[in-house]
C-alpha cells in the first residue's frame, strides 16, 4: 500500500514541464500537482527513485507567466494508466521561486 509522503498541501497544476535527469537528455512531461516542497509529474518513461534532476515549469502568477527552474530528487515512481507518475522533492528552490510558488499556492 502506498503511504502519503507529502508534508505540505498540493495544488493541481496541469502544464508541460521539462525534466533533465543527471546524465540524460531533457524530456517533456506533464505536471499533475505542485506544493511548496515538491511536485508530481507524468512521464512516458520511469525515473529511478533517488535520481537527481532539474525541473523547469511555468506558473501563472500575478497576471503573468513565471518560470520555476529547480534541482529536485525523485521520491517515488509508479506506473499509472500507461504513464509513470513520479514525485519530486525540491532540493534548493531559490528565493524568487519560493516567492512565486507561494503566491501560486494561495
Amino acid at each position: 500500500m502506498f503511504n502519503e509522503q507529502r508534508q505540505t498541501q498540493r495544488k493541481l497544476l496541469k502544464v508541460k514541464a521539462v525534466v533533465v535527469v543527471d546524465g540524460f537528455s531533457p524530456v517533456t512531461v506533464k505536471t499533475v500537482d505542485v506544493g511548496a516542497n515538491g511536485m508530481c509529474i507524468l512521464s512516458p518513461d520511469p525515473i529511478q527513485v533517488g535520481a537527481n534532476a532539474q525541473l523547469r515549469f511555468d506558473l501563472f502568477v500575478d497576471g503573468g507567466m513565471t518560470t520555476i527552474d529547480v534541482r529536485s530528487k525523485a521520491s517515488y515512481c509508479i506506473l499509472s494508466h500507461g504513464a509513470f507518475k513520479i514525485g519530486f522533492s525540491f532540493l534548493n528552490l531559490n528565493l524568487s521561486g519560493m516567492t512565486q510558488l507561494a503566491k501560486f499556492l494561495k
